[in-house]
């Protein structure tokens, strides 16, 4: 048995997508639509979102697919992807020091005082949760005149390039574990399938792509005792990431742009003490594109959980590598349950048939059971 043709789709599938367009454009002659500049940079939050679950650093592009998606998230994500897999791999890049970043924000939860300073920059932190009635009438005069006051009030000011990590400064008073690399090559999540189990670097690279909810639901969960990570933030960056590339004749090091990433490195509960070694904190490690510290966070709790989960075995949903890895990419989850808007009259036409004749036979026990008494 097959799906049954229905006449007429084309023409119903085109009126849905010119349906969905003309509620792009209900503002009718004298409305303006939005300009890509305008998204990138007014939301640029809900940019850094798109930018960083697409897995592709383009934030113009994350603009044009959130004005194309009318803001939908997982489908501007969706579209960034797709775009993205129509590109040529021109190389891998090698690991990137993140210590060059040029930071626009740099917190520490564990110290008060850091080496370089805390620095709080753009963030909603400090401020009440309160709506801003002015902004839902505010004119292109006082708009235009907010980052002109802003940056004269701004002093000169000599900012190093590059701030020292906390954590190194943990690793020199033996409080964490000497920074060892792996010399094997970073998993690729884009050609590779997950087959399990998988190493760390499948992990991360998973979770940095992720949804921010996702990520964010798991890892509470953890948080509410669902888990024993109970971390402290050693540092949050946010800043833009130099990208440097072997040149293509040279083979030396160049610098050919930079990307914002947000990273965050957690201090958790410290293991060790049954082992040959000293006991150490053990730590866990966010990173994404953009600006979003709710992901890089909630990613630096559930790399410490899953890497507890895959030495000792998981306790709890956010140790379990398969549980969180193949639930965390929106994406996918969208995908999957927008697929059940789609035809199944054949499927329930066969649940259907099974129902009537399973009560068929219930009525004909029923009666035979009458009979009998």
């Amino acid at each position: 048995m097959g799906y049954v043709a229905i006449k007429g789709g084309g023409r119903a599938i085109a009126g849905a997508e010119a349906a969905m367009e003309a509620l792009r454009c209900a503002e009718g002659e004298a409305g303006t639509p939005l300009s890509l500049t305008a998204i990138e940079q007014q939301l640029r939050l809900l940019t850094s979102r798109v930018v960083s679950e697409g897995g592709l650093y383009h934030p113009r592009l994350a603009a044009l697919a959130i004005k194309q998606m009318q803001g939908d998230t997982l489908e501007a994500a969706f579209a960034l992807r797709a775009y993205r897999s129509t590109k040529p791999r021109l190389l891998d890049l090698p690991v990137q020091e993140t210590r060059q970043m040029r930071l626009i924000r740099r917190i520490s939860s564990a110290f008060k005082d850091i080496p370089g300073g805390q620095m709080l920059g753009p963030t909603t932190d400090y401020a009440l949760r309160l709506m801003r009635l002015d902004l839902a009438d505010e004119s292109p005069e006082a708009f235009r005149s907010v980052s002109r006051r802003f940056m004269e009030g701004v002093a000169d000011s000599d900012l190093p390039d590059s701030y020292p990590k906390v954590v190194d400064a943990l690793r020199e008073e033996g409080l964490l574990p000497p920074l060892t690399r792996s010399r094997e090559a970073a998993f690729d999540i884009t050609r590779d399938p997950l087959v399990f189990p998988v190493p760390r670097s499948a992990a991360l690279a998973t979770m940095a792509r992720a949804e921010t909810g996702s990520l964010l639901a798991i890892a509470y969960s953890n948080m509410r005792g669902y888990g024993d990570v109970h971390p402290t933030i050693a540092e949050l960056r946010v800043g833009y990431l130099p990208v440097v590339l072997p040149h293509p004749v040279t083979g030396e090091p160049v610098e050919a742009g930079e990307v914002l990433v947000t990273e965050c490195e957690v201090v958790a509960m410290y293991e060790g003490a049954d082992s040959d070694g000293p006991p150490t904190f053990t730590l866990g490690y966010g990173a994404c594109f953009g600006h979003n510290e709710v992901k890089a966070i909630s990613m630096a709790i559930l790399d410490r959980a899953l890497q507890k989960g895959m030495r000792d075995g998981p306790a709890n949903p956010s140790e379990d590598p398969e549980f969180v890895l193949l639930h965390v990419d929106g994406v996918d989850s969208m995908g999957f349950a927008s697929h059940y808007k789609m035809p199944h009259y054949v499927t329930f036409q066969s649940d259907m048939d099974r129902l009537r004749t399973t009560q068929g036979k219930a009525d004909a026990a029923q009666s035979s059971q009458g009979v009998e008494s």
